[in-house]
Parts: C-alpha cells; sequence; structure tokens
C-alpha cells in the first residue's frame, strides 16, 4: 500500500515539474533506462535462481523418476521372464503327471485283468472239479441203479406178464427178456 502511494505521490510531482499532464511511469521515455537496468537485474536474479535452485531439483526429480521408471520395468522383465520359467515347469509337472497318472491307470488295469483272469481260472477249475465230481456221482448212481433196474425190470416183467396171461414166467426168462431191451436202449 505505501509502494502505491509513494508512486502515486511520483507521478503527482513528475506531473508538477513537468508542468504538462503526468504520465503512466513505465510508457515515460526518460525512465526507460532506469526500467532496463532492473528489468536486467531481476532476469539476472530470476535466471541464478532457476539455474541454481529450481532446475537442479526438477532434474533431479524428473532423473529420479527415469531411473524408477526403469528400475520397474527391469523388475516387471525380471518378472515376467521368472513367471514363464514357472508356467513351462509348470506345464512340464503337469505332463509328466498326466504320464504318471495313465501308466498308474494302465497298471492298475493290467493287475486287475491279471487277478480276474487268475480269479476266473480258478473258478473254472472249482466247477470242472465239481463237474467231474458230480458226473462220477452220477455215473456210480446210474450203475447202482442200472444194476438195480435190471433185477427190478425182471420183477416187473414177471409181474407184468402173470397179470396179463395168468401164467407167471421163468425169472431167467424175464431176465433174458430184460437183457435184450437193455441192450436196444
Amino acid at each position: 500500500m505505501a509502494s502505491a502511494a509513494l508512486l502515486a505521490a511520483g507521478a503527482a510531482q513528475a506531473a508538477a515539474e513537468h508542468g504538462a499532464k503526468a504520465s503512466f511511469p513505465p510508457f515515460d521515455a526518460k525512465t526507460f533506462a532506469g526500467q532496463l537496468f532492473w528489468l536486467a537485474i531481476s532476469f539476472g536474479a530470476l535466471y541464478w535462481l532457476m539455474s541454481r535452485v529450481a532446475l537442479p531439483r526438477v532434474g533431479a526429480i524428473l532423473e529420479e523418476r527415469a531411473n524408477t521408471i526403469s528400475r520397474d520395468l527391469d523388475q516387471a522383465a525380471e518378472m515376467q521372464a521368472k513367471a514363464e520359467e514357472t508356467s513351462q515347469a509348470y506345464e512340464k509337472a503337469l505332463t509328466e503327471a498326466r504320464k504318471n497318472a495313465q501308466s498308474i491307470a494302465q497298471a492298475s488295469r493290467d493287475a486287475g485283468a491279471k487277478a480276474s483272469d487268475e480269479r476266473r481260472r480258478s473258478v473254472e477249475a472249482e466247477l470242472t472239479a465239481k463237474l467231474d465230481k458230480a458226473e462220477a456221482a452220477i455215473a456210480s448212481t446210474k450203475s447202482k441203479a442200472m444194476s438195480n433196474v435190471r433185477g427190478l425190470g425182471s420183477e416187473v416183467a414177471v409181474a407184468i406178464v402173470t397179470k396179463l396171461t395168468g401164467q407167471a414166467p421163468s425169472t431167467a426168462e424175464a431176465s433174458d427178456a430184460v437183457d435184450q431191451a437193455l441192450a436196444q436202449g
């Protein structure tokens, strides 16, 4: 505020001295030399201040930022390479696991088929043994029955002939007739 009052007072004094109407001080040709002097000093001070203080700080910040970006890009490239290596290792392990699983499954199927074949063979052997035993029992029973049939057949033949004819044939004749019937099948 005081400087504005000083300027106004200086302008009024200059107008009074010149006796003419007062002009705006920056446009007054008499003050150009002083204005140029102070312009050069202000520009020099501002240039020195910018080159020594502000621009080195900005340059350091930009350099630090560039270094940080470069470091981050390098880290990202390293992490990407590690991720690719890990992915390849994972794919390799997965492929090996699939192969192992297939071989284990095949071994299991082979073992199951072998056990099934062994069980089938043992069951077949058991059944064959039971069948042979049953056939032997049937043959034995058949031979016993056939021996009983001959005697029984003779008795039945005598009984039938006696019933039909009223006369009883001899046992030898009945046995011969039964033997002939058995021989014919």
